[in-house]
């Protein structure tokens, strides 16, 4: 592959560059999981699922920090599987988004996050 891009010049880049950002997309959020789209946060935790299908994670716990920048792969059941093929990670959802009186609220890896 490095040949035919070295060869190639641009027009052998092209294709490379193309299967590079099919890999790095995302599928957006499903019309009937919209309940998911916002800003989540507690418990150390902040989630930041985008309509477009990209997902920002971010967990704090003691002096260690854990971050995800990525796009959302699939939903499998309740959970959402983001990054890209080979390297993804999945977010275990106990109990999708639901709204009561004091808002939106859902459990994600037994925690449990409220929409701003």
């Amino acid at each position: 592959m490095i040949h035919g891009i070295v060869r190639g010049g641009v027009r052998g880049l092209l294709p490379a560059v193309l299967c590079i950002g099919a890999l790095a997309c995302g599928i957006p959020v499903p019309a009937d999981r919209q309940d998911y789209v916002g800003t989540w946060s507690g418990g150390g935790i902040s989630l930041v699922i985008l309509a477009n299908g990209r997902v920002e994670y971010e967990r704090r716990r003691g002096a260690s920090t854990t971050s995800i920048s990525a796009p959302l792969r699939r939903f499998e059941g309740d959970d959402l599987v983001v990054g890209i093929p080979m390297f993804s990670t999945r977010f275990d959802v106990q109990r999708r988004p639901q709204l009561d009186s004091l808002g939106w609220s859902m459990v994600v890896d037994g925690v449990e996050l409220h929409r701003k």
